[in-house]
């Protein structure tokens, strides 16, 4: 039998109900948008299911709002599963300076880090040589270092 044949009108519980017509009870609609929310299947697989047409054109948006659901409520699923598909993208000319510069920017962050790194490491040294004269002197009771006020 082709779906056309398994269209019938009113509302069984747990079974398919298709509808040649689009003209649904209150009842039929509730059932519809409280599977709809409970499920995991998209607006359009619901459609399908009960009225055999593959396109809903927002209707049962419309039925959520006329009947008090919150229509806030989340009701799209993404549009990929598990497969990606890959869509060639066409990149202006605006969009390639912009990633440029992001790629730029990234350098020039990375190098900064870089030589911050560096910088503390030289302080670090630097406290340990003043450290280390210091010790010198005070052991051995001789200057080390060079007396700037002293005339040549």
């Amino acid at each position: 039998m082709d779906k056309k044949s398994k269209r019938i009108s009113g509302l069984k519980a747990g079974k398919i109900i298709q509808k040649a017509n689009k003209y649904f009870s209150e009842a039929e609609k509730h059932f519809i948008i409280k599977e709809l929310l409970s499920t995991k299947c998209t607006k359009a697989q619901i459609w399908e299911k009960y009225t055999g047409q593959i396109e809903e054109h927002g209707q049962l948006l419309r039925w959520m709002r006329q009947l008090g659901y919150d229509s806030s409520v989340k009701t799209r699923r993404p549009n990929f599963t598990t497969k990606t598909t890959v869509m060639s993208i066409k990149k202006s000319k605006k969009e390639t300076i912009n990633s440029f510069d992001d790629f730029e920017t990234l350098q020039l962050k990375t190098r900064i880090a870089e030589l911050e790194k560096k910088l503390k490491d030289a302080e670090i040294k630097a406290i340990a040589y003043s450290t280390m004269v210091d010790v010198a002197e005070k052991e051995f009771n001789i200057p080390i270092r060079k007396k700037y006020n002293t005339k040549s």
